[in-house]
């Protein structure tokens, strides 16, 4: 089965990038897995601090060990947003098929001492490592901004030498959450030319790129939420940066969380009398796996590319 490092450069010679798809139970990661097979994708399923103590610890590797064994598909566990040495170590010591240490809210040379502690570590056991320079603002989990530092290509070049980081999440406008935009929708596709000029065999990475499709925020809505305004990434943008530049993974979390909301908010508000959430869970877990499909076709055009 092809591995991760096939991948680094196979989205990037072929213009399609992989989904990064985030999972908090079995349900999530099933549905990933199915919505992958649909399309015959490659993935990774991402796991974030959050996450991995909701979780425990101990049921993380297991969970997906029996998802790559069901689904044989050319996925790949990954830590998302790891704060700390500590919590990176133990995603490698787990399993963990790359690890992301994010030092973004750091000064730029704490950044680089703590990346290079990580790269360190995880090199011996041959797990590549994403870093984070820029900040991206919004809220997801842990990771909390309150405005957008976008990526400066020359740092980004002397960050990648220093620290031999495998891959670089930077930041060219996206951000995390449901509320990405409050006027005009647009990357800074100026700024990732020129990181991809700066730094040619780096594997690009764009957190906070949901779409947040707005079905699913009318839904939730309708059925008693309160998600006024959001407002995500559109997909055409998405598409561009995944086909015509050297993004080789696009994060998506709160897509998924928002079509499981919509679907339970929707069938619980219906269906009163049932007391099996398994009945809500499978109507949740069928609609993720269909938006997973269609975004790997339509906007991270890696269908049948396992």
């Amino acid at each position: 089965m092809k591995t991760l490092k096939f991948y680094f450069k196979d989205c990037n010679k072929n213009g399609y990038c992989l989904g990064a798809y985030n999972f908090i139970n079995m349900e999530t990661l099933k549905a990933i897995c199915e919505g992958c097979q649909k399309s015959q994708s490659p993935a990774i399923v991402s796991v974030s601090e959050g996450a991995l103590e909701y979780m425990g610890e101990n049921f993380v590797k297991p969970l997906f060990d029996s998802a790559k064994k069901t689904y044989k598909l050319p996925i790949f566990l990954h830590l998302d947003h790891g704060k700390s040495f500590e919590v990176c170590k133990k995603a490698i010591d787990l399993g963990f098929d790359s690890v992301m240490i994010d030092g973004s809210a750091l000064p730029f040379d704490e950044n680089v001492k703590l990346t290079k502690k990580v790269v360190n570590y995880a090199h011996k056991k041959g797990v590549p490592v994403e870093a984070e320079l820029g900040v991206l603002a919004g809220i997801e989990d842990t990771v909390r901004a309150d405005k957008n530092i976008y990526t400066d290509p020359q740092k980004a070049k002397e960050f990648v030498e220093k620290t031999c980081c495998d891959t670089l999440a930077v930041a060219i406008g996206t951000s995390h959450g449901a509320y990405k935009y409050h006027g005009e929708q647009k990357l800074r596709f100026d700024i990732l030319k020129k990181i991809e000029k700066e730094i040619p065999n780096t594997p690009l990475v764009l957190h906070g790129a949901s779409s947040v499709p707005q079905q699913y925020v009318q839904q939730i809505n309708a059925y008693g939420g309160d998600l006024q305004g959001a407002v995500g990434i559109p997909e055409k943008l998405l598409h561009t940066a995944c086909t015509k530049h050297h993004i080789y993974k696009i994060n998506c979390d709160t897509d998924i969380r928002l079509a499981n909301m919509a679907t339970l908010r929707k069938d619980l508000r219906e269906n009163p009398k049932n007391f099996d959430i398994r009945k809500p869970n499978l109507l949740a877990m069928e609609e993720i796996s269909n938006m997973i499909a269609d975004k790997n076709k339509r906007v991270f055009h890696n269908s049948k590319r396992i």
